[in-house]
């Protein structure tokens, strides 16, 4: 059993920075291709980034593509999501997951993913 703990989350002017962090435990952290998922009111959880195991192939949304920037220690068994130029409309709920064990394909499907977060709240103000 994977347990996941997010940090780092907080209240940010337009243009700002942020960079949440996930810390797993529980598991054999390098087995597992990591995400980062955001959730706002009233809409569905939609994928923000994710990376393989190794660490050496990631994926994003378009949303956010060329902006944020996810990435994992997988020694300190964590991963970040460093967040730059944020806009009003990248305020959520933000989630980090664990894939499942040993598979680094469909990391965009959030059906692939087994372990979740408690989340964190992400506010970006115009």
């Amino acid at each position: 059993q994977v347990q996941l703990v997010e940090s780092g989350g907080g209240s940010v002017q337009a243009g700002g920075s942020l960079r949440p962090s996930c810390a797993a435990s529980g598991g054999t952290f390098s087995q597992y291709a990591m995400g980062w998922f955001r959730q706002a009111p009233g809409q569905e959880r939609e994928v923000v980034a994710a990376v393989r195991r190794s660490g050496c192939h990631t994926v994003y949304s378009d949303s956010v593509k060329g902006r944020f920037t996810i990435s994992r220690d997988n020694a300190k068994t964590t991963v970040y999501l460093q967040m730059n130029s944020l806009k009003a409309e990248d305020t959520a709920v933000y989630y980090c997951a664990a894939h499942l064990l040993g598979r680094d394909l469909r990391l965009a499907d959030i059906y692939e993913y087994a372990y979740w977060g408690q989340g964190t709240q992400v506010t970006v103000s115009s």
